[in-house]
């Protein structure tokens, strides 16, 4: 993990090309994400990827590594604001993010087995809750707990998500309004 945290988004890019090809990540016909400068499409899903393994997740971080991208290409170097990064991360779209998902858990399953639990893959179950922003249109996509005085909670989002035991990689999840208890559950496939 210190070895990924160490390489610039484009070196994740191609460390990582195998389970998430360039052709999920190629500029839109038309629209958000359809031109070709630094915070193209492909730079903003790897430099958000990198993101996620910084040990602070922060943005300023990120903008410092596409700074360093853009010197060494000999382009206009970004100023330091996150503004236009933060920008061009909430343009990647849910549906693209969704497909990443499904094609890494597809190539994972391809791998060989290492023989975990009898040659059997184990598939562990974990939910949370998320607190969100207090807005209408959150109150509407996950109201606020029946138990609760109105107007006093935020909306929370409820999420539940399936992992591989063997390789920690995230195979499906959900994100939902119904009301639970954190809970963690394992599956076992039959041979």
């Amino acid at each position: 993990m210190v070895l990924l945290k160490q390489k610039s988004f484009k070196q994740l890019g191609e460390f990582f090309e195998n389970f998430i090809p360039r052709s999920l990540l190629k500029p839109e016909r038309t629209g958000a994400m359809s031109r070709r400068r630094l915070f193209s499409k492909e730079n903003t899903f790897w430099a958000f990827f990198s993101q996620m393994l910084d040990a602070d997740g922060g943005c300023k971080e990120v903008i410092r590594k596409l700074q360093a991208y853009a010197s060494i290409k000999g382009v206009s170097i970004p100023s330091s604001s996150t503004a236009y990064y933060c920008s061009a991360r909430k343009k990647l779209d849910e549906k693209m993010l969704s497909e990443i998902l499904e094609h890494t858990a597809a190539q994972l399953e391809k791998m060989p087995e290492s023989g975990l639990l009898n040659n059997r893959n184990v598939i562990v179950g974990d939910g949370t809750g998320t607190s969100m922003p207090d807005t209408a249109a959150n109150q509407k996509a996950w109201p606020q707990s029946s138990i609760l005085k109105a107007g006093c909670s935020f909306p929370v989002a409820h999420i539940c998500a399936c992992f591989s035991m063997q390789t920690g990689t995230l195979l499906s999840y959900v994100i939902y309004s119904t009301k639970f208890q954190s809970f963690c559950f394992i599956f076992i496939t039959a041979q």
